[in-house]
């Protein structure tokens, strides 16, 4: 059969619609006994904190070059979540889905940090992403191109009835996804800016399209970090935000068990 797929002159933008891809997570992983609810968080110290406050056990490994990641499953509150530590970037996003589906876990959520593009966003508040920019790779590989891609609007609305009911507040919003966060200029931040970007991460447009591809429902908390929304950066100290980190895990699990 003739490969029908046209050349663009940006490879970037040729999108191959085919599922026969040569590798597939489901031929090389076996499904198992394991949750279809799963939490991806980026932060060990609050998967630490959480395995040490629950009954757990680990279920399989995420292996690859120099890594090997547990994947837990947590008793918690009654149910079985199934949690992993996140890899920063758009491609383990991706295969993170990947495999986690071929394992057998249907539903997700991811929690992580990001970056501001407005001051006025104090570190540690939550922001639910709506659609994402798709300023990175991974992405054009599991949907057609375009500018932006959304989130699942089900799973949105999920999140935020968990935060409201919960009394912690929020914002949702459209984020910018890049691969290079050394190559965040003034002219890309303005840009992004209006076009309603309030926060900038590396994973969310991946995160968003591989869940769709494997019809699996995908939705993710950030809390506000770094700023890129005054005249320099301004790190603002986040990564030492532990209790914002464990709270943010615990909500991307009780976000979960709604799903």
């Amino acid at each position: 059969m003739e490969n029908s797929l046209l050349q663009n002159e940006f490879p970037i933008l040729e999108f191959d619609s085919d599922r026969n891809a040569f590798i597939r997570p489901e031929v090389v992983i076996a499904p198992i006994d394991i949750s279809e609810r799963a939490v991806m968080c980026f932060f060990l110290d609050a998967i630490e904190q959480v395995i040490s406050d629950y009954p757990h056990r680990i279920v399989t490994h995420i292996t690859m070059e120099g890594l090997s990641l547990p994947v837990y499953e947590v008793d918690y509150h009654g149910e079985k979540v199934a949690l992993i530590r996140a890899i920063v970037g758009a491609p383990m996003a991706a295969a993170h889905i990947e495999e986690l589906t071929a394992y057998g876990c249907k539903k997700f959520i991811a929690c992580g940090g990001c970056g501001v593009l407005d001051n006025d966003i104090a570190v540690g508040h939550l922001i639910i992403p709506t659609s994402a920019v798709r300023d990175e790779g991974t992405s054009y590989h599991y949907a057609p191109p375009s500018r932006e891609i959304a989130a699942c609007e089900r799973v949105t609305q999920l999140i935020e009835t968990v935060l409201t009911e919960q009394n912690v507040p929020y914002i949702k919003g459209k984020t910018w996804t890049t691969d290079a966060f050394y190559r965040e200029t003034p002219a890309k931040i303005k840009r992004r800016k209006q076009e309603g970007c309030v926060t900038v991460e590396m994973e969310a447009s991946a995160f968003i399209a591989a869940a769709k591809y494997n019809n699996v429902e995908f939705g993710q908390i950030l809390y506000a970090g770094d700023s890129l929304g005054g005249d320099k950066w301004d790190g603002r100290d986040w990564k030492n935000r532990t209790d914002i980190r464990k709270l943010v895990l615990k909500l991307a699990m009780d976000a979960v068990l709604r799903m």
